[in-house]
This record gives C-alpha cells, sequence and structure tokens, in this order.
C-alpha cells in the first residue's frame, strides 16, 4: 500500500484520546516493533495521530496504522472541543491553492 500524507495532523498521547467515552483502539494496527514485525503495545504516554479525516493513526501517514476509525459526529466534537483539533486556516489556503 502507498503511503499517503495527508495536508494535516496533529500529535496526542495517547491518554488524551481514550478519554473520548466510546474510545476503542485498533491494537493490532499499531506499528511494527522489533524484529519480528509485531506491533507494539500502545502506552498512554505513546503519541498518535489524528488526520484531517479524524481517523487516529500510529504515525504520520493517515493511510497507514490506522488504530481508530469511527468517525462519528461525538467524536468529531470531542476532537474540535477537548482536543481543540482544526487545520490551520493557513494550511487550508495552502492547500485550496495547490
Amino acid at each position: 500500500m502507498a503511503k499517503t500524507m495527508g495536508i494535516y495532523c496533529k500529535a496526542y498521547q495517547l491518554k488524551q484520546l481514550r478519554a473520548f467515552d466510546r474510545w476503542s483502539e485498533n491494537r493490532a494496527a499499531a506499528r511494527p516493533e522489533g524484529e519480528d514485525d509485531a506491533p507494539r503495545v500502545l502506552g498512554d504516554e505513546d503519541v498518535v495521530y489524528v488526520q484531517e479525516n479524524y481517523v487516529v493513526t500510529d504515525g504520520i501517514f493517515k493511510d497507514e496504522h490506522v488504530i481508530f476509525d469511527a468517525v462519528d459526529e461525538a467524536w468529531v466534537n470531542f476532537c474540535r472541543g477537548p482536543l481543540q483539533f482544526a487545520i490551520p486556516d493557513d494550511v487550508v489556503r495552502a492547500n485550496q491553492a495547490a
């Protein structure tokens, strides 16, 4: 699968996202750790990324190591509210100009 870099993602400690009352994560999709390619064990202090489409990844690419994709209105509101997730205006303008 080709790696796709989105226009924007923001890093959070996993414990911030786990505060969402309907949080569930696909632990098997975490980045591999070690030589056996087994997924790493994600802890509260690990950094993950909310992508522009509100999917959460264990890395900067929006189509790789997706650990959360249950995007609905409640999740979007959680991201916009407590997490203060928003694509900066200059990023939006730059993407529109491209």
